[in-house]
């Protein structure tokens, strides 16, 4: 039996979960709590943690962790940005979800689109109060607009796939750019200065962190419209912001936010929000927030437990070589063990 510490709990994730533990002999210890430098004790006496990804796995918890016996950290999110992978390189293993329902995410991205450019959220709080007026509800075709997509992974590659069935223009930006794909590759700044649309559909990075700051939206077209279903650390909020009261920014859609961690994914609705910035946002009548559910549906999961559960398991059994190690052995975190075919230590 491997004992789990399974924190940052939710309703939704334990039918999955629980389910996929039994089959796999894997036994989660359930905690509603999320993991940081106070709550690690918690996981004394188990073999392996589960965090998602506003959890707080930085070198002091590791440490703490590695000091208590545990010896895996088991992601059920595809990003990776909470956990300091260099830290853990030595003492913990370190896994990950890297495609559970790509679906979702980029059918909910299209979903915030369509919403915001035919103001169906608008029409919606009209008609439940009997106002059927039209005025103010002028949307505009998607179909002939050029979309740019910033990485073209799984999900990236997916949303082009719908975006295309809206007759739509793609163009696209990724540092590894996907062979033979028919995609349109640009730079970064032509992307910016083309794009009627902008999708982000790349992990968090130092590199990528505020890739759209106050200079990327000086490039862009006027009445853009940005989507981010990724990391809200993409998009440096204050630039954000800026734009939208400069009409440079049309509207903006957005599933994940770069302070979300003490507010998403619990109910704050009886509370005064003390996040000045998120609360601008959500006032402003073109920005549409959701609180990181873009992968939020029955079949991912469902697909989510089963991997992280497989992924567990294949770290403890026989040469413990899981492909979905992140190692930084290499510095090539995703790809260095699929290369070498071994354990990273």
């Amino acid at each position: 039996m491997i004992k789990t510490a399974f924190y940052d709990t939710k309703n939704y994730d334990r039918p999955s979960f629980e389910r996929y533990g039994q089959q796999h002999d894997v036994q989660f210890r359930f905690l509603e709590t999320k993991l940081n430098e106070d709550t690690v004790e918690l996981a004394n006496g188990c073999d392996a943690v589960c965090v998602f990804v506003n959890d707080t796995v930085n070198a002091k918890v590791i440490d703490r962790l590695y000091e208590m016996g545990v010896r895996l950290i088991a992601l059920r999110s595809a990003g990776y940005n909470n956990v300091d992978v260099r830290a853990a390189f030595g003492k913990l293993h370190v896994v990950h979800v890297p495609a559970y329902s790509p679906y979702a995410v980029a059918e909910h991205a299209m979903a915030l689109l369509l919403t915001s450019v035919r103001r169906i959220h608008k029409a919606y709080n009209r008609t439940r109060d009997f106002n059927f007026s039209l005025n103010g509800l002028t949307g505009f075709d998607l179909h002939g607009k050029t979309v740019g997509v910033v990485g073209t992974g799984r999900i990236g590659r997916i949303f082009i796939d719908i975006c295309r069935g809206f007759g739509m223009r793609v163009i696209a930006y990724d540092h590894f750019p996907a062979k033979d794909s028919g995609i349109e590759y640009v730079e970064l700044q032509e992307l910016f200065g083309r794009s009627d649309v902008i999708s982000l559909h790349c992990p968090l990075t130092d590199e990528t962190r505020h890739m759209i700051n106050d200079e990327a939206v000086e490039r862009m077209k006027k009445g853009v419209v940005i989507i981010n279903t990724s990391r809200g650390g993409l998009i440096d909020t204050e630039a954000l912001l800026n734009g939208i009261r400069a009409r440079k920014i049309g509207a903006a859609c957005l599933d994940v936010y770069e302070e979300e961690a003490d507010i998403f994914f619990e109910d704050r609705s009886g509370h005064i929000l003390n996040d000045e910035a998120l609360s601008r946002l959500i006032s402003m009548p073109n920005v549409i927030v959701t609180s990181h559910q873009a992968f939020l549906t029955e079949e991912a999961l469902s697909n989510i437990a089963e991997m992280t559960v497989a992924n567990i398991r294949s770290c403890f059994d026989n040469d413990g070589i899981c492909d979905n190690e992140l190692c930084y052995r290499c510095g090539n975190v995703e790809r260095c063990k699929k290369e070498r075919r071994q354990r990273c230590f």
